[in-house]
């Protein structure tokens, strides 16, 4: 019988470098800002860092498949990275829409996210990454505890959905294709979440129908393994 091979997984000083080979590209596209920004700079500057945040988006929900998907269970250990340079865009995205459309004028940027629907829901999107930015450390885990943590961090998946809503609703109708793209995807890789979900709520039930009920005297344990292992 065939050995199966067991997948590659990095030593901390080779994940150290992964992480920083991750952040460097990721940056790169900060470089298209210094260059020809066409005839309307304002524009193309919100264009560009608005869909550089959804490409991180979908970067970061992408992360929990392919593990599943590859075996390569180290990939969690870049998704913090990745929602780091999610919020990083999104700012970036939010500063141009205040500084290039109002001049930092607070009055001005809260009467436009009043009035425009596309933006209060951009906004409200933004608005949710600011607790998972801030809690992206192990201190925070600590302190709220793995399960208060994840249950913080599960809006992430709101947040995409208010993402491709905020997209769609401000593109020309002639111009769906891109917003159209990034709502295929984001469906895709939801979905998969909520079938992994079932699947894993019917696998207790499924063991437990499959263990015979024994009618003498049984053994108690308590531990289903060895402790520390």
């Amino acid at each position: 019988m065939p050995t199966q091979t067991k997948p590659w997984t990095p030593s901390n000083p080779q994940l150290l470098g992964i992480k920083l080979l991750l952040i460097i590209l990721s940056l790169l596209p900060l470089l298209r800002l210094f260059g020809d920004l066409g005839a309307n700079p304002p524009e193309f500057v919100s264009r560009h860092t608005g869909t550089w945040t959804f490409n991180f988006l979908l970067l970061t929900l992408l992360v929990s498949p392919l593990r599943a998907w590859t075996g390569l269970h180290w990939l969690v250990r870049l998704r913090r990275s990745l929602g780091l340079l999610t919020f990083l865009y999104a700012t970036l995205h939010f500063a141009s829409f205040a500084l290039f459309d109002h001049e930092l004028d607070i009055q001005e940027i809260s009467q436009d996210i009043l009035d425009r629907p596309f933006i209060a829901v951009g906004f409200t999107a933004y608005m949710l990454m600011v607790p998972l930015a801030l809690t992206s450390s192990n201190w925070a885990i600590s302190r709220l505890g793995g399960k208060r943590w994840k249950e913080l961090h599960r809006s992430i998946y709101l947040i995409g959905i208010l993402a491709a809503i905020h997209d769609l609703w401000l593109t020309r109708i002639t111009a769906y294709f891109y917003p159209l793209t990034y709502v295929v995807l984001l469906t895709i890789l939801l979905g998969w979440r909520v079938l992994d979900y079932l699947k894993r709520a019917r696998a207790p039930a499924q063991h437990q129908a499959r263990v015979p009920q024994a009618s003498g005297p049984q053994t108690i344990r308590f531990f289903k393994e060895k402790p520390g292992e």
